[in-house]
């Protein structure tokens, strides 16, 4: 009957959704995350005039961009050729530096190929072009998931330093971090509250299905807003996830599709288009309680649309299960025309 019918359609579109966005793997195994320490480079001796060290992230990684005519190599962890970067712009990494697997994760949870070597004359390939590249670099990051031991909030927890070869010359960059302290839980709870008021609000005046749908809708379009500015805050080499703008473009695509296209399965696809709404959320969900968040969007803003995507999300799946199930997929009925909205 109908009930079996929308079910089919349920699942048939939750399925494909979650295949195509299972597929959106990040660039890299290890993109840049909330984090409770900001780590900043406190000193640059001698001075090297055209080379720049930064901090992405907060603590995630270390960016150095030099200017063309300038020869660097950065050292591994060891003092082997690590990173070089050439003249005219070309980064080359050395492939045979354990230093290059270990980087590959925060935390150094990589296997080292057995070609690799400390000692082993270095292997170069090209990973950039423009005189700029950023890794993980375990000098500059605390390096336990657990706190820091005998430390609190406000504390330096390390200095390090990374040692670079500029144009023949020995440069020391040091780094330090320190611990923040959380951030307020209040735009949170002002995300959840006017997200969940708006969705009250509009299933009230449009009916659940419709109401619920819309609601989905806009809090997706937010959504990908913020996926989107967070994407493009960091380098294309730190691996930022894609997740973070196809959750909720896929929301924002199947719960349209419901408003404007296929009115009949309104609620079916508004429900389907909940669950990466929910998801998006979930990926996000650390930002909420984290200090440092890896977008250059106002922080509070981000943890409020976060709080908000999770809210709508699960509170209009519930609204639009409900209206499925009761078989009220369209919800389409107007007050215009005296009727009242499907359940």
């Amino acid at each position: 009957g109908h009930r079996v019918t929308s079910g089919r359609w349920v699942i048939a579109l939750l399925v494909g959704s979650l295949m195509v966005l299972g597929s959106a793997a990040p660039a890299v195994a290890d993109p840049p995350g909330p984090t409770d320490y900001q780590s900043s480079i406190a000193a640059v001796v001698p001075p090297a005039a055209g080379v720049e060290a930064t901090m992405i992230g907060g603590d995630a990684f270390l960016q150095i961009r030099v200017d063309p005519g300038i020869h660097v190599i950065v050292l591994g962890y060891r003092g082997e050729p690590y990173v070089q970067f050439l003249p005219d712009g070309t980064v080359e990494e050395n492939q045979v530096s354990p230093s290059t697997y270990l980087n590959e994760d925060r935390y150094a949870e990589t296997e080292i190929p057995a070609e690799a070597s400390y000692d082993a004359d270095p292997q170069w390939e090209v990973v950039a072009t423009n005189g700029r590249w950023a890794w993980h670099d375990h000098r500059t990051h605390w390096m336990n998931p657990a706190r820091p031991f005998g430390s609190e909030p406000g504390d330096q927890i390390l200095e390090a330093v990374v040692p670079l070869v500029v144009d023949g010359a020995d440069v020391s960059v040091t780094v330090v971090s320190v611990w923040q302290e959380a951030p307020s839980p209040l735009a949170g709870i002002a995300g959840a509250i006017v997200g969940l008021a708006v969705l009250i609000g509009l299933a009230a005046w449009l009916g659940r299905g419709r109401g619920a749908t819309l609601a989905v809708a806009a809090t997706a379009l937010v959504a990908l807003g913020m996926g989107w500015w967070q994407v493009t805050s960091v380098p294309n080499e730190t691996g930022p996830s894609a997740l973070l703008y196809l959750l909720p473009a896929a929301a924002l695509v199947l719960s349209g599709a419901g408003l404007l296209v296929w009115r009949d399965r309104m609620a079916t696809l508004g429900f389907v288009a909940a669950v990466p709404l929910v998801m998006w959320g979930f990926v996000k969900r650390d930002g909420i309680v984290r200090a440092i968040i890896p977008t250059d969007a106002p922080l509070s803003l981000d943890r409020a649309v976060t709080a908000a995507a999770i809210v709508v999300g699960v509170a209009a799946a519930v609204l639009l299960f409900w209206a499925v199930s009761r078989g009220g997929t369209a919800d389409v009925a107007t007050r215009h025309a005296g009727e009242e909205p499907a359940g």
